[in-house]
């Protein structure tokens, strides 16, 4: 019995290793529902460059500067080309203290902001499958073809918002 329960153990931590995302794979798929319920995956946004934030309702406003940047290089300088690009944003609600009424309404207040959409991953299917930081703000840059271009976990330096802001660029 000890056996199989180690060998299932070990068997069980390589595949959630083999499946930790990393720059250069392809992003597995994932469906996650909106606050309205409409379920999403990434075929929503096909022959979309992504930027995936993925991130602890408790840490929404960590990396807030950067949307920040995205937002304008969309909307005043023009380098973002909206039909080409879509930022979204998906809450870790499994790492927060936070009742589900108040993380959709935390998420529908970012959604109208960035102008975006906003999904709901209760159980960190996402954080776990992709070994994401928990308690976090982590955020993903995918290609057209969903090879993660860009990834970040916790607080973006200065170097790492122009970085991730340049991939977006250069991947239109």
């Amino acid at each position: 019995m000890n056996q199989v329960l180690f060998t299932l153990l070990i068997s069980t931590s390589i595949l959630f290793s083999q499946s930790s995302l990393k720059v250069g794979m392809i992003a597995p798929e994932w469906e996650f529902q909106d606050a309205d319920g409409v379920l999403h995956t990434m075929d929503n946004w096909s022959g979309k460059i992504l930027q995936i934030n993925y991130v602890d309702p408790d840490e929404s406003e960590m990396n807030e500067e950067f949307n920040d940047r995205v937002k304008y290089a969309l909307d005043v300088d023009s380098l973002i080309v909206r039909e080409t690009f879509k930022g979204i944003g998906i809450a870790d609600c499994a790492s927060s203290w936070k009742p589900d009424f108040l993380i959709r309404a935390i998420g529908g207040r970012k959604a109208k902001k960035y102008e975006t959409t906003v999904l709901f991953d209760f159980d960190a299917v996402l954080r776990k499958s992709w070994n994401l930081k928990e308690d976090s703000y982590n955020v993903i840059i995918l290609d057209r073809n969903r090879t993660v271009r860009g990834l970040y976990k916790g607080k973006m330096s200065d170097a790492e918002m122009d970085e991730a802001l340049q991939i977006i660029i250069n991947l239109q």
